[in-house]
């Protein structure tokens, strides 16, 4: 794919992209796909899809108490426990507004681990970096930004989220779908927005902006963004999913390319 070539003009060290079709194939990748990278937020959607393993296992229920007084585990992975980003305060009522907290994911991974009796990073591993082959990521640090992995095993992780094998589609399609509509929030390195869209664990696109994916980009557009300059989005209209990882933290360098990046991934496929 030629729009993959912007990659090697973004102002960082290394970087690797590649995009992947519905079917699972790699149209394109640019890049050294093998390279580890430190995902930091981008590891959010590897937690969620190892708790809605554990939800389609029975360990944990989506209802059921977790964090703050009246918060669940829905409200842990959307964000809206009303935990602070990065302390066990509570700053508002569960389900009343969208703080994003790093925190929360790390009491949603303390949850599933006493359901489980394994230690979170080790049922991680067993539940979703093993079946899918992903043999270069590893959880080395918090669940909520701690992962390290490569382009070439990301893709492998978002074939599995446009064709899920190891959980219903249906399940899927629910984690991807807006949890806790009209929530205001904050979006990390975008400002507020009057509706903070999340699903169970994914951030969707719907009609933020600004925003980190293109303006081509649909409303349906689910994924993340981690601080450390990485990326992943799928967008179920184009039929395909982007991943990309630097090694140069999220800044001004990355808002100025990201969008016009996608956008011509985007107009590419079309």
């Amino acid at each position: 794919m030629e729009s993959l070539r912007a990659v090697s003009e973004w102002p960082v060290d290394n970087a690797a992209t590649a995009v992947v079709t519905s079917d699972g194939r790699v149209a394109g990748s640019r890049g050294e796909v093998e390279r580890p990278f430190p995902l930091a937020s981008v590891t959010k959607p590897l937690v969620a899809y190892a708790v809605l393993v554990a939800v389609e296992e029975g360990a944990v229920e989506w209802d059921q108490p977790a964090g703050p007084e009246g918060s669940t585990l829905r409200h842990l992975i959307a964000h809206a426990s009303g935990l602070a980003f990065d302390s066990r305060t509570a700053q508002a009522s569960p389900g009343t507004r969208r703080i994003y907290s790093n925190t929360g994911f790390e009491v949603l991974a303390e949850t599933v681990e006493e359901a489980t009796g394994f230690a979170f990073r080790d049922y991680l591993a067993e539940a979703v970096f093993q079946p899918l082959g992903m043999g270069a990521t590893s959880l080395d640090g918090s669940p909520a930004a701690g992962a390290v992995s490569t382009v070439a095993d990301l893709s492998l992780f978002a074939a599995e989220l446009q064709a899920p094998k190891l959980v219903s589609a249906a399940l899927v399609g629910e984690a991807t779908a807006v949890v806790f509509p009209g929530l205001a929030g904050v979006l990390p390195g975008y400002g507020n927005q009057r509706e903070n869209d999340w699903g169970l664990g994914f951030e969707v696109r719907d009609g933020k902006s600004p925003h980190w994916t293109g303006s081509a980009s649909s409303p349906a557009t689910f994924g993340h963004f981690g601080q450390s300059g990485t990326f992943l989005w799928v967008d179920p209209v184009a039929g395909a999913a982007c991943v990309a990882l630097a090694d140069r933290a999220f800044g001004k360098w990355a808002i100025e390319t990201w969008p016009a990046f996608t956008d011509s991934v985007l107009a590419e496929l079309s």
